[in-house]
């Protein structure tokens, strides 16, 4: 009887430990649960060494890019800012679409600037392969009712209705969730005019547009690309305590899709850029989390 009771305290002890690991197993694996307070106070933290990650149009992959579907899956996954191309429709109305006509995303076509509202709500969203979603266009309006207090929004201003944008953040409360990005420096200088405490992203292509973006706007971030990503750039950057925005698109992504994940993040982050646009973020997630970078 006792070695029975021995025996089975043993397999007891054994199950304990396997399920420890396993625990342990996927709570690495899993995405982590993010907050926006988080989000956000890394996001003001240029000296962090975690890596934030942006779904560029959403979490789309398998999905439908600009979209809710593709909002709610960059939540549910833990990304930290979601990146929105935000146009105007002809009757003034706010929408989500990245290029300038409905034509490659919708089962329409036509200029979003010459269609109404009712007209691109009529339409349903496609992916690459033409398979229609039962998701219409969402307004910019819909879209922060989803994002709020949950993630960081990226606006791409793919318009010159800073107005329209501002008062929709306004309306659905959430002006300091956001942060606005354009090459157009006189665009993001009306963008402060009307939101004065507006965080910026500017774009700049060389070090001293860089140094002009940070003199104009004391961005908490600097948008630039691989054709000048150098030390020197970093640096300066981060000497200015701005985070420092590089994008995986293209290449870098397609190695990651491909399982070379570890060489395209080494490039991406080899002279100290601490945030990654994407358009793998599930990928890019689990990637950093196992080499220590979150």
């Amino acid at each position: 009887m006792r070695s029975a009771n021995k025996k089975m305290l043993l397999n007891l002890i054994r199950y304990f430990l396997l399920l420890v690991t396993l625990i342990a197993v996927a709570c690495k694996s899993a995405p982590q649960a993010n907050s926006l307070k988080n989000i956000q106070a890394e996001f003001q933290d240029s000296a962090s060494n975690k890596v934030l990650v942006a779904a560029h149009r959403g979490a789309h992959l398998d999905n439908f890019e600009n979209s809710i579907a593709s909002t709610l899956k960059c939540i549910e996954l833990g990304v930290d800012i979601v990146e929105v191309d935000v146009r105007t429709t002809k009757d003034g109305h706010l929408v989500l679409m990245h290029d300038s006509s409905v034509d490659r995303t919708t089962n329409g076509s036509g200029k979003v600037e010459d269609l109404t509202l009712k007209q691109i709500r009529s339409l349903r969203l496609k992916d690459p392969s033409g398979k229609l979603s039962k998701e219409t266009v969402p307004t910019f309006e819909e879209f922060l009712r989803v994002t709020k207090g949950k993630i960081m929004v990226d606006i791409d201003m793919k318009t010159d209705n800073v107005e329209g944008i501002v008062s929709a953040l306004k309306t659905t409360g959430t002006l300091d969730e956001v942060f606005y990005f354009d090459n157009d420096y006189h665009q993001l200088n009306r963008v402060k005019e009307l939101h004065a405490t507006a965080q910026i992203m500017p774009r700049a292509y060389s070090l001293q547009m860089v140094d002009s973006a940070i003199t104009q706007f004391s961005p908490p971030v600097v948008h630039i690309d691989d054709k000048f990503y150098t030390q020197e750039v970093v640096d300066f950057i981060e000497k200015k305590q701005s985070r420092v925005w590089i994008n995986t698109l293209g290449d870098l992504d397609k190695e990651i899709a491909k399982g070379n994940g570890l060489v395209a993040i080494k490039e991406a982050v080899q002279y100290g850029a601490n945030i990654i646009q994407t358009d793998e973020p599930e990928k890019l997630l689990q990637l950093l989390q196992e080499n220590g970078l979150r």
